[in-house]
C-alpha cells in the first residue's frame, strides 16, 4: 500500500516536470532569433544541465531514503551511531567542486565574449540607433535618417545594430528577449548594446526594471525587416509623418510622464538630440565622452551648438 502511494507521488511529480519542460519551449529566451540570443540560450542550457548532475541524484536519493527508512519498514538496516565515510565525503565534495570550476570557466569566457559593448563580427556595416528611456515609453532616434519613433524600432535582419542607451529620468533596463542581452539605461550616461536579428519578424521589447506607475505598459515592438529595401521603405513612411521634434522644448513635452502611449513617428529631429538628453544632467557624458559645459543651460547647449 505504501509503495503504491509513493509510486503515485513520483509519477505525478514526473508529469509535472514534463509539463514544465514543455511549457518552457515557449519561453522567449529559449527561442532566440539572433546570434547573441543563441549564445545566451546555449549558456543557460549548459549551466542547467551541469547543475542537474547534482540536483537530480539528490532528489532521487531523498525519495529513496524516505521510502527505505520509513518507520513501517522493519527490515531496513539503520545504524544511528554511524558518523563518517571517507568515500561519501570525497564524492559529495569533489563532484560539486568540479561542477563549480566548469561553470566558473564557462561563465568567465561567456561574460567576456558576450560583453554588450563589444561590436559583433560581421561584414555588414552596423546601424546606430539611439534609445532614450522615458516615463513610461521608449524613444528611438535614428541619427543617420534624422527620424525618431516612440515604442517601435525597426532594423534590417542580418545587420548588426549598435544601440546607444540613456535615460531621461530614473535608471531602466532595455531588453529584447529573443535577440539577447539586456542592458541598463542611466541618466547622464551612455551605455552600448550590440544585437543582430537573423530572422525577420516582430519581437517584443520590455523595460526589465521597475520604474513606477506606468512600468507594466512600458513595452515596445522591435521589427526585423526582411532586407534593407524594406527598411528604407519604412523610413520613407516615417518621414511622411506630420509629427516632428523641432527643438529641445518639443522633446521636453514628449518626455512628460504618460502611460500606454501608442506608436508614434517623428519625421524630423534636430541634430544632437541624443547628446542634449545625456548632457542635461550635471556631469553627463555624451557619446563622444565630452562632459557638460556648466556655464551653458542644461539640456540646450549641445543642440544649440549643432544647430548653429
Amino acid at each position: 500500500m505504501e509503495a503504491s502511494r509513493y509510486k503515485s507521488i513520483i509519477s505525478r511529480l514526473g508529469l509535472l516536470l514534463t509539463v514544465l519542460m514543455l511549457s518552457g519551449c515557449k519561453f522567449a529566451l529559449l527561442d532566440p532569433k539572433g546570434e547573441v540570443g543563441v549564445q545566451v540560450k546555449e549558456l543557460i542550457i549548459t549551466a542547467l544541465l551541469l547543475m542537474l548532475i547534482v540536483v537530480i541524484p539528490v532528489i532521487l536519493m531523498t525519495l529513496y531514503f524516505s521510502y527505505k527508512y520509513r518507520s513501517s519498514n522493519s527490515n531496513a538496516e539503520y545504524t544511528p551511531e554511524w558518523s563518517h565515510s571517507t568515500k561519501i565525503e570525497f564524492v559529495v565534495w569533489t563532484i560539486p567542486i568540479i561542477i563549480i570550476v566548469i561553470l566558473a570557466t564557462i561563465t568567465w569566457r561567456s561574460t567576456h565574449h558576450l560583453e554588450p559593448s563589444n561590436p559583433l563580427a560581421s561584414d555588414v556595416k552596423p546601424m546606430t540607433i539611439e534609445v532614450v528611456s522615458l516615463d513610461w515609453k521608449w524613444l528611438f532616434i535614428y541619427p543617420e535618417q534624422k527620424i525618431a519613433t516612440v515604442n517601435y524600432v525597426a532594423f534590417p535582419k542580418d545587420v548588426p545594430v549598435k544601440f546607444k542607451l540613456t535615460s531621461d529620468n530614473i535608471m531602466n533596463s532595455f531588453f529584447i528577449p529573443r535577440l539577447g542581452s539586456q542592458l541598463y539605461a542611466m541618466p547622464g550616461m551612455v551605455t552600448r548594446l550590440h544585437l543582430i536579428a537573423n530572422h525577420a519578424g516582430d519581437y517584443k521589447g520590455i523595460a526589465a526594471s521597475f520604474s513606477g506607475d506606468g512600468f507594466s505598459h512600458m513595452k515596445f515592438t522591435a521589427t526585423a525587416t526582411p532586407d534593407m529595401a524594406s527598411f528604407e521603405q519604412w523610413v520613407e513612411k516615417v518621414k511622411s509623418s506630420e509629427q516632428q521634434i523641432h527643438d529641445f522644448s518639443d522633446y521636453r513635452a514628449l518626455a512628460k510622464p504618460s502611460i500606454d502611449v501608442p506608436v508614434t513617428y517623428y519625421s524630423h529631429i534636430p541634430d544632437g538630440l541624443f547628446d542634449s538628453v545625456v548632457t542635461q544632467f550635471p556631469g553627463g557624458m555624451n557619446m563622444h565622452g565630452e562632459g557638460q559645459d556648466m556655464d551653458k543651460p542644461m539640456g540646450h547647449h549641445s543642440m544649440a551648438e549643432h544647430e548653429g
